[in-house]
């Protein structure tokens, strides 16, 4: 199945396979690309991926890259967002749009300090009490998802476009 992504998800050198399944299974409730960054932490075809992401994998539009310079030659031209306990900026009242690409660092060091600072305004985090280090990738991804169907009004039950 080929279609036009309501957004694009980046998982940057994601490191645990139940969370990408995770995220998976959210790219296809929403109607989003999954775009996995080389090197991962498990292979693709790992049972936990699968698992984590139940029959679900079958339906997800997704692609792996070899590195950060492969995806960007491949992503569409739109907006990226990026997301990290590290952005100056929350994500409150960024307005997405159809096709952005939001992009998330792996489980244990985040996305590096200088696509951060490359990034300005367009460096974003979810806030969180002092007392969590961060949120789970899988949990902050869905957060987002369905923000931007929130700002766009789209029930996601609904046929997406094609």
């Amino acid at each position: 199945m080929h279609y036009n992504p309501r957004l694009h998800i980046v998982l940057f050198e994601p490191e645990i396979p139940h969370n990408a399944g995770s995220v998976g299974r959210t790219c296809v409730a929403v109607g989003a690309k999954l775009w996995l960054v080389r090197p991962l932490g498990f292979r693709l075809d790992d049972h936990h991926l699968k698992r984590a992401g139940l029959d679900y994998w079958q339906h997800l539009e997704w692609e792996a890259v070899d590195d950060w310079s492969a995806l960007l030659e491949k992503l569409p031209p739109t907006r990226r967002w990026l997301f990290s306990k590290r952005a100056k900026n929350l994500y409150y009242g960024t307005p997405f749009q159809e096709g952005d690409v939001l992009i998330f660092g792996n489980e244990s060091q985040g996305l590096p300090e200088a696509m951060l600072e490359a990034a300005g305004h367009q460096a974003l985090r979810i806030p969180v009490r002092e007392q969590v280090r961060s949120l789970n990738l899988s949990n902050s991804v869905a957060i987002l998802c369905y923000e931007a169907l929130r700002q766009w009004q789209i029930e996601p039950a609904h046929p997406l476009t094609d």
